[in-house]
């Protein structure tokens, strides 16, 4: 049951049914626990040792300990062994729910403090998230050559995060302590691209009232970010060709060159091979501009990101409107993974901050998130209503769609079995032999195992006798 209460609250919760299975599993996992919820009495073992292997994993893991041993000793113990604190049974839901955000807030924060330290130390860019492999793998393009002065090349389509990749270089280059610079090459005018970019001498033509220096002198030792450089005209092209090749920049109407240090980094989201390839992108500007590529990947090409970031854009905008707005639902959570993203990260963080202003609570439930997001996961699984060319086995495939179904239903009711069963159109009969059936109650902790007494608005948890 508090594992469906707690997924309900938005939280991805990991269940074993033992001391040396919930030990193995805090040892194995991929990365450590954020929150390790355990019983103190356990037939094979204590929950004290439980406190002992979390943190010897990581000393940010938080641990509480539910205990019917409500002593002194029993306290003292368990926080001297790194405990978070501990709860006596028979406890209340909203009790233990308000206990395990304060320790997950304590959690992110040292997790934010140790990712500020970590950036102090190897100056590691401050504007990438990402969890994913090919993210992963990004983050160590820009830590090996942010170093460089070599011209990079970021590509991907609108919203993948070109400019903070751009951004990230500056940050963790010996340039950061100078200007970076951003042209949006498609936005301004190609009468006043050359002026803005090389600068202009008083006279140079009609309006031009004074001397400017340009966006490449202004950024001299530092780094000048061309956005969507595939808009540039022929013109300017070939002369920032040259400005890369001599290094020297000249403004209109001005007799001398000036020398600059300046390190470009380029980004499209055009095709720039198929742009040569038809004339419209000089294909000597484009080799030298493609000194190195960084390839931005679609949001849908990486989502195990989507959570990270849903939440982390979550966490911010609930920080910056004053709103209380502190997890996403397993529904929503659920729909933004099925949906496809056109727009991006970008798209992905609108649709966030759209969500914890329509929120009515503390967490962001499938109705405050746009139609056709919130209708995504509702689609028909491609798996499910495509038959395979090898056959399948039609008895296991219903089995499957149904155990999907009736897990879902006791999910979204918290485990209310006679709420489930009205959800999906069953009696409460029928929902107890499917769930019987399909080994639910074994398999998934006794998920369903009862409905709250109708008599108590707040539901407690009695844990088991000193002697269980």
């Amino acid at each position: 049951m508090l594992a469906i209460f707690f997924r309900r609250e938005g939280h991805e919760v990991h269940m074993q049914g033992s001391f040396a299975h919930g030990r193995d599993a805090i040892r194995n996992a991929p990365e450590p626990y954020a929150l390790v919820l355990t019983d103190m009495m356990m037939p094979d073992g204590s929950g004290l040792d439980i406190v002992t292997a979390a943190r010897e994993r990581s000393p940010k893991t938080e641990v509480i300990v539910m205990t019917a041993h409500s002593t002194v000793e029993t306290a003292i113990d368990a926080m001297r062994r790194g405990a978070y604190d501990y709860v006596a049974k028979p406890f209340a839901t909203s009790e233990l729910r308000e206990l395990i955000h304060k320790a997950l807030e304590k959690h992110a924060l040292s997790e934010e403090n140790s990712r500020l330290r970590a950036q102090i130390e190897r100056g590691k860019p401050s504007q990438l998230y990402g969890q994913s492999q090919v993210m992963r793998d990004i983050f160590a393009l820009v830590e090996r050559i942010a170093s460089t002065r070599s011209t990079v090349l970021i590509t991907g389509e609108s919203g993948t995060g070109k400019g903070r990749i751009a951004r990230a270089l500056h940050d963790a280059s010996e340039r950061r302590a100078k200007p970076f610079l951003v042209v949006d090459c498609g936005a301004i005018p190609e009468a006043l691209m050359e002026s803005e970019l090389f600068g202009h001498d008083k006279g140079a033509f009609t309006g031009a009232t004074s001397r400017t220096l340009g966006i490449f002198r202004e950024a001299d030792g530092g780094t000048v970010f061309l956005d969507e450089v595939g808009e540039l005209p022929t013109l300017l092209q070939v002369k920032l060709l040259r400005v890369l090749q001599e290094r020297k920049v000249r403004g209109v109407g001005q007799a001398a060159e000036a020398a600059v240090d300046v390190r470009v980094v380029a980004a499209t989201n055009a095709n720039v091979e198929e742009a040569v390839k038809h004339g419209k992108f000089r294909q000597d500007l484009y080799y030298r501009l493609n000194v190195i590529r960084i390839a931005m990947p679609a949001l849908r090409e990486r989502r195990d990101d989507i959570p990270h970031l849903a939440d982390y854009f979550l966490h911010r905008s609930s920080d910056e409107h004053g709103k209380n707005v502190r997890a996403l639902s397993s529904d929503a959570i659920r729909s933004l993974n099925h949906y496809e993203f056109p727009g991006n990260v970008r798209e992905l963080e609108n649709i966030i901050e759209r969500a914890v202003m329509l929120a009515h609570g503390s967490v962001v439930g499938l109705g405050d998130l746009p139609v056709e997001v919130s209708g995504a996961s509702a689609l028909p699984s491609p798996s499910l209503v495509r038959f395979p060319e090898t056959g399948c086995n039609l008895d296991e495939v219903m089995s499957e769609v149904e155990r999907r179904i009736v897990v879902e239903a006791l999910e979204r009711t918290g485990g209310v079995r006679t709420a489930a069963a009205k959800l999906i159109g069953v009696s409460l009969r029928s929902l107890r032999y499917r769930m019987q059936k399909l080994s639910l109650e074994s398999a998934d902790g006794d998920i369903g195992a009862s409905d709250p007494p109708s008599s108590s608005s707040e539901q407690t948890l009695s844990g088991p006798k000193p002697n269980e």
